[in-house]
């Protein structure tokens, strides 16, 4: 037997562990389990090119919990590790490892950022664990050692009595941390940490039905017998070619992933590198909503099958953590703070690779079944518009199959859309006018009113469109948008032939200064008296483009930029000098009934705009009976 002491300049390193290194105390597990993947898989390659001369059979990974005793097993059939092996690796090695990671992150402390801790490895189990015993024998046919070490830097190593190849960790369960010792919790983080790990992890038994004997009458019971609960699957989807995968394997992974997850995915993404660097993985388009705040941090991140985070911003291009799946690398560093990682070189290269293969994926999509991809454009769009505004080599390749849908259902790219609008939508000054409303309900008057000249409205409904827009028309310089309800159509698209007013520059004096009395100074309303086709409203609310815009962006995140603080509705009141009706209340006699016509045609004009709400539409109601009666 021996005992020495760790050498190491911190006197006890093991309270610094728990206080500095881990906010979840839970990752020792995912940390003694790597260690024993390793030690397994070297057993493996080592029996492949004939340097160990055992058989390497079907080992596995088994925890035993002994809740009695206060005590965890971690038992593998790997490699194992002979007396110097353990001198050098535990004692040193290791220890050396922690320290130098201590030594690096103490002062950050929990909340560094850092987004994995492997490399740590072993002592980590001391953080639940008040003793720790390692029962070894390696493959060389060496004596078995069993090492001991009770938080302090002593340990003690002497001779064991295993007879089988591998290693078994023992963890003396701390006070502190007994809820370890439940097979539930436990086993939630088996599931969580080591799900897809490549060798197969037992935690105890499970009851399997057998097939009933021939004869057996209907009502015996089927024989059953105990197996070993395997909890991991160890082939999942993304380690294989994806042309031995068909759509029912993606879809049964992504069950895996997501088991309370109802929804189907529509289509997915295979992710598989080797060349500058390592990445394989399965990225999912889910069904999304246009609500920008949809549930983030879903897709995983797995270095060689174990689970580091779901978080991914900085590795994952942020317009993409809407997606749902798996990225596994190891040449992701993790051992990092997050700002580090967003500056990283290998991380960058990653990063471009996954947006070009999401782009390459949706041209394809594009290209293969049109029909079928415009049936998906609602459940996609937002992600690919947040891409076209934050990635421009995203921006690029999305010209190809990013679509703009009109109100009445037909879908166009940006260069079908332009060669469609050329003729009819181009004003006087030769730009193309791209007319657009944000709701099909409450814009439907404004939307016929353009479809009744001949032109095409889309419909853009999802909250980046307004940041999108100022992005489309800094690429196109002949190109501009306008919401349809931003001012008359035809004012919007303005071309030489106006029309001409019926009331002289006196009489829309005249009428002006009677309207904007009853309107009143403070409604926020500008008055506007403009020559229109007779056949026209007679009061038209608008709101200007670029006020409106700006608003819009500034509730989705962006308007801040403008500097413009809270920005105030702001809306034209546009009066069609040429409609009867406007004539009737220039010529009426009494200024009641002049009054009462300016409130009425107005309140219409809100109606139809949508801002007539509460006593003002209850007022409408009772005041347009009276008129009836």
């Amino acid at each position: 037997m021996a005992t020495g002491k760790i050498n190491v300049s911190v006197e006890n390193i093991f309270p610094l562990i728990k206080k500095f290194l881990y906010s979840d105390h839970e990752i020792f597990l995912r940390e003694l389990i790597s260690n024993a993947t390793d030690a397994t898989l070297k057993l493996k390659h080592l029996t492949s090119i004939g340097e160990a001369k055992v058989e390497y059979g079907n080992p596995m990974i088994e925890i035993k919990v002994d809740k009695d005793n206060k005590k965890i097993h971690i038992v593998d059939q790997g490699i194992g590790m002979t007396e110097d092996e353990v001198k050098k690796y535990i004692n040193e090695v290791a220890f050396s490892g922690a320290e130098e990671f201590l030594d690096k992150y103490k002062d950050a402390g929990k909340d560094a950022g850092i987004i994995g801790h492997f490399g740590l490895g072993f002592y980590s189990a001391f953080m639940v664990a008040e003793k720790v015993e390692i029962i070894t024998k390696s493959f060389k046919n060496e004596p078995a050692v069993h090492w001991s070490c009770d938080g302090s830097p002593e340990f003690e190593l002497k001779q064991a009595k295993k007879e089988e190849r591998g290693t078994e960790i023992i963890l003396h369960v701390a006070e502190d941390s007994t809820e370890f010792l439940e097979d539930a919790r436990i086993r939630e983080l088996l599931t969580k940490y080591n799900k897809f790990m490549p060798i197969p992890i037992k935690f105890g038994t499970k009851t399997e039905t057998l097939p009933k004997p021939e004869g057996a009458k209907e009502e015996d019971p089927a024989p059953t017998q105990e197996v070993d609960d395997i909890i991991n699957n160890p082939n999942p989807a993304w380690t294989k070619k994806p042309t031995d995968l068909k759509e029912e394997d993606y879809k049964g992974f992504y069950r895996e992933l997501y088991p309370m997850q109802f929804e189907e995915p529509l289509f997915n993404i295979h992710l598989n590198v080797d060349y500058p660097f390592n990445l394989t993985g399965i990225l999912y388009f889910p069904k999304l909503t246009n609500d920008l705040n949809v549930q983030k941090d879903r897709i995983q991140l797995y270095q060689n099958q174990v689970f580091v985070t779901d978080n991914v911003e900085g590795i994952v291009p942020e317009f993409l953590t809407m997606l749902r799946g798996v990225i596994d690398s190891p040449d992701i560093p993790l051992n990092v703070s997050r700002s580090y990682l967003q500056a990283d070189g290998a991380v960058k290269k990653i990063s471009s690779y996954i947006t070009k293969k999401v782009a390459d994926k949706l041209n394809s999509l594009f290209k293969n079944n049109r029909e079928d991809f415009e049936q998906k454009w609602n459940d996609i769009k937002v992600v690919i518009e947040y891409g076209m505004l934050s990635e421009d080599k995203f921006f690029e390749k999305a010209e190809k199959f990013a679509l703009y849908p009109t109100v009445d259902g037909t879908y166009f790219t940006f260069e079908e859309l332009k060669e469609k609008l050329k003729d009819s939508q181009t004003d006087k000054d030769d730009k193309l006018v791209v007319l657009y409303a944000s709701d099909k309900e409450s814009q439907h008057s404004y939307i016929e009113g353009a479809k009744a000249k001949g032109y095409e409205v889309l419909l853009l409904d999802s909250p980046i469109v307004p940041h999108l827009m100022q992005k489309l028309e800094t690429s196109n310089e002949k190109v501009s948008f306008a919401r349809v309800d931003a001012d008359h159509i035809d004012n919007l698209i303005k071309k030489e032939d106006t029309a001409i007013s019926k009331l002289s520059d006196e009489e829309k004096d005249r009428l002006k200064v009677d309207i904007e009395k009853v309107v009143g100074e403070q409604s926020g309303y500008t008055v506007q008296l403009e020559a229109m086709d007779s056949s026209s409203q007679p009061f038209i609310i608008t709101e200007p483009e670029f006020m409106r815009r700006m608003k819009d962006m500034q509730r989705t995140g962006g308007g801040g930029m403008f500097g413009m603080g809270n920005m105030p509705d702001m809306f034209n009141l546009i009066v069609n000098t040429n409609h009867e009706l406007v004539g009737d209340i220039l010529n009426t006699k009494t200024a009641k009934k002049r009054e009462r016509l300016i409130n009425q045609s107005l309140d219409l004009a809100r109606l139809s705009k949508g801002l007539l709400k509460g006593e003002e539409l209850t007022n409408f109601i009772n005041r347009s009976y009276e008129m009836i009666k």
